[in-house]
């Protein structure tokens, strides 16, 4: 199956409708809702042996959404990402005046962000076309939100909550189309791709998460094809009036699948705790991707600014592996404002071998309903001279409606 057949079946669908009940079909169009988000971001970074990058970008998404027709909806949403320098930084090598200069990867693009048709039935949704999916914490499968440009999927997807306190999710991948935009080489992965993901919470201790995602990138990212399986438990306890425990732990297993040129097998450990009170939270944590022949594990399709350092530096696993060892604090502040703070130490998964600390804070605030002020910021210090140093600051104004 590929993007073609999957726009077919879509429309297919949706030529479908009309037969089944001409005289409502207006209401489908008139009771549908618009939506809007603006977001306007600077972001500049600085890296070792690398010239500055300025990066200020205005990302348009419109969108709309039918009402439900017999179990039926539709939606289409358009993106607009433009920038006020194009040349201020490195579109990711789309622009060749801007080389040598740090990456944004917030490439200038128009295009549909997501299109797709949903169909109800009791407890059970599938959806086709190009959409968002972000499973569990998005660790392994994500929406890269954080980007002007969001990761989104041409899959066929189902999800069923039949069950009491079960939700199941299967997900065949036929196209992932990544942040850097269709102009990119590996802008767009054609994809033979399976995701199964399982969720119960009755559980009084907590949430039990189980999935396989067997993922089959043949044509342009064989070496990202691999075969993850794994679990993962999460909960919270009250242990006085005003201080919750909440605690986290998940466990994977990965190997080379499909059209992979790699042989390898490796594991994924991930465990967090911490307090949780009305004017914040602290959180110790610990994660390790593990590696085997010289392959690190791979999340080639994980929101991965949330993991391993806002300053993006280990978007791929090192071949040796990686440890971070973590500590985060939230709190509430006067005038409504968020701050997150967090410190991070790197090092290999194999032999140890110390790669640098990482700061990172964020001060949020919302204005309304529909505006959020952003700032943030990202410091890597290195101790070894595999990895550069890093420094990232973002503004950022964002309107949702």
């Amino acid at each position: 199956m590929n993007s073609l057949r999957l726009a077919c079946l879509a429309l297919s669908l949706a030529a479908a409708g009309p037969l089944l009940s001409a005289g409502s079909l207006g209401d489908v169009f008139e009771k549908g809702t618009v939506s809007l988000n603006a977001r306007l971001r600077y972001e500049g970074a600085q890296q070792t042996n690398l010239r500055a990058a300025d990066a200020l970008t205005l990302r348009t998404r419109l969108g709309f959404t039918t009402a439900p027709w017999q179990g039926l909806t539709a939606m289409v949403e358009g993106e607009h990402l433009v920038a006020a320098d194009g040349d201020g930084y490195s579109q990711a090598g789309l622009n060749p005046a801007a080389t040598g200069r740090a990456v944004v990867a917030d490439p200038e693009t128009s295009e549909i962000n997501q299109v797709f048709f949903a169909y109800t039935s009791g407890k059970t949704t599938a959806t086709l076309g190009r959409q968002r999916l972000v499973l569990d914490n998005a660790r392994f499968v994500g929406d890269v939100g954080w980007r002007q440009n969001m990761q989104t999927f041409d899959a066929f997807v189902v999800q069923d909550k039949t069950l009491a306190q079960t939700t199941l999710t299967y997900g065949y991948l036929d196209q992932i189309n990544r942040v850097f935009g269709a102009r990119h080489a590996q802008g767009k992965w054609p994809s033979d791709s399976h995701v199964l993901h399982a969720r119960y919470t009755g559980l009084g201790a907590g949430t039990l998460t189980g999935y396989a995602y067997l993922l089959d990138f043949a044509q342009t990212a064989a070496a990202n094809s691999c075969a993850t399986y794994g679990a993962s438990f999460a909960g919270t306890q009250p242990i006085h009036a005003a201080v919750t425990f909440a605690y986290r732990a998940e466990l994977a297993t990965q190997s080379d699948y499909g059209a992979s040129p790699l042989n390898y097998s490796t594991t994924y450990t991930a465990v967090s705790a911490g307090l949780v009170m009305k004017p914040g939270a602290l959180t110790l944590g610990y994660e390790q991707l593990g590696s085997d022949h010289n392959v690190g594990f791979k999340t080639p399709l994980a929101t991965l600014h949330a993991f391993n350092g806002w300053a993006d530096l280990f978007l791929s696993t090192p071949a040796a592996g990686l440890q971070e060892t973590y500590v985060r604090a939230t709190a509430n502040l006067p005038e409504a404002i968020a701050l997150t703070a967090s410190y991070s130490h790197f090092e290999t998964a194999v032999g140890g071998t110390k790669l640098g600390q990482e700061f990172n804070a964020q001060l949020s605030r919302k204005f309304g309903k529909s505006v959020t002020g952003l700032l943030k910021f990202a410091r890597f210090r290195r101790d070894s001279l595999s990895v550069p140093n890093v420094q990232k600051i973002w503004a950022q104004v964002e309107f949702a409606h």
